[in-house]
């Protein structure tokens, strides 16, 4: 096992990671937590419980671009192109009103997946040969799909990757180009990502 998520016996899976490895990716996974924000504060006791079921999220999309990637509108793009044959004032409506009951619900998956990834690498620590292995099980293997998933979004977003193009000019970036460390980073989260899923 070098590098990659290998299929466990019994379910799961299973990486080696060195403690630079480990310190990145921890880094990165903190880094998506300050990003997405605290999470809502706790009701107090005698709170009724269906009141936060109903509780209303932002009906604007975030202005950060990263974030905007992360919580994109549902419906149309933000230039105004969607559904063939709809006003995009329509579309726009139709996606304050979608995020507006379903972003703080989102917000919250997200900042549990990160938080799954920080705790699993605090729990780590490395051998003698410097590596030590990370063993995912039950909603773990599926929490850090989230979390990478996540992370590359926001990567791309910083870096200006579209799905379209994967700006394949960032691939070939001379060393002293400072978003050379990111763009690495980018594409070990999506050798990272493309190995868990393998093994689910």
């Amino acid at each position: 096992m070098g590098g990659t998520f290998e299929s466990m016996e019994g379910g799961g899976a299973a990486i080696a990671l060195d403690e630079i490895e480990i310190s990145i990716l921890r880094s990165l996974a903190v880094q998506l937590l300050e990003l997405i924000g605290p999470g809502a504060p706790e009701p107090a006791e005698d709170a009724d419980p269906l009141a936060a079921l109903f509780a209303e999220g932002p009906s604007e999309p975030p202005s950060d671009p990263a974030l905007a990637r992360l919580f994109p509108d549902a419906y149309g793009a933000p230039d105004g192109a969607g559904d063939a044959g709809v006003d995009p004032k329509e579309l726009e409506a139709r996606s304050a009103e979608f995020r507006r009951f379903t972003e703080n619900d989102l917000r919250a998956r997200k900042r549990e997946d990160a938080l799954a990834v920080v705790r699993s690498l605090d729990g780590l620590t490395p051998a003698g040969d410097g590596a030590a292995v990370l063993e995912l099980s039950g909603e773990l293997p599926l929490r850090w799909l989230g979390a990478l998933n996540d992370l590359r979004l926001t990567i791309a977003a910083r870096l200006d990757i579209t799905e379209d193009d994967e700006s394949a000019v960032l691939f070939r970036l001379p060393d002293e180009d400072p978003r050379k460390p990111m763009v690495m980073a980018y594409l070990w989260l999506g050798g990272l990502q493309e190995t868990l899923i393998e093994t689910l």
